[in-house]
């Protein structure tokens, strides 16, 4: 695994201790098994976001801290120039710049999300996370999947879903796809 992921591993497994919870409850709090949990704690397996996002909220911390280890401090705005935002390359399939990682007590999580043509035998990564989620597409085209059904987006259409409900992206016409993602 990746340097990036083994951190966000240790910074998860040290806010679990600090607040004095086992790997066991957090693990039944998230839905998941222990054995599953215990993976994504000591890093050896990549974390998906939607899990790292319900983590931030059960300990009521930043979703930025979790990922880049650093605390927003900004209170009235917050400037993230192009391409400047936390790069989180976290999956092959998806690669996410965090477009407000610097500003304090967000009640949305911009993401600028870019999605490289599929190659063959690759799977798709659906996950889920609590709330709703917001996408717009800048540019390419791209198949979005929610609970089994398929919708083609293009430049210029969104789309706005429960992102409770099992999601996945895949670009299309074997172009890269880049999109804005809010989710609420």
């Amino acid at each position: 695994m990746t340097e990036q992921i083994k951190q966000i591993a240790e910074r998860i497994k040290e806010i679990r201790e600090i607040s004095g919870i086992s790997a066991d409850t957090l693990a039944s709090r998230l839905g998941l098994s222990k054995d599953v949990y215990i993976n994504y704690e000591s890093g050896e397996t990549d974390i998906p976001v939607g899990i790292i996002f319900k983590i931030a909220e059960l300990f009521n911390v930043e979703l930025s801290v979790m990922l880049g280890g650093d605390n927003p401090k900004l209170r009235i705005y917050g400037v993230v120039r192009n391409g400047k935002g936390l790069k989180l390359e976290r999956r092959r399939q998806y690669k996410y710049e965090s477009l407000a990682f610097n500003f304090i007590h967000k009640k949305a999580e911009p993401f600028m999300v870019t999605i490289d043509p599929n190659h063959e035998g690759t799977s798709l990564e659906f996950n889920s996370h609590p709330g709703q989620e917001f996408n717009y597409v800048l540019k390419g085209t791209m198949m979005t999947i929610i609970d089994g059904h398929e919708i083609t987006l293009n430049e210029g259409d969104s789309i706005y879903f429960d992102s409770g409900y099992k999601h996945a992206m895949k670009a299309l016409k074997n172009e890269q796809v880049r999109f804005l993602a809010i989710v609420l």
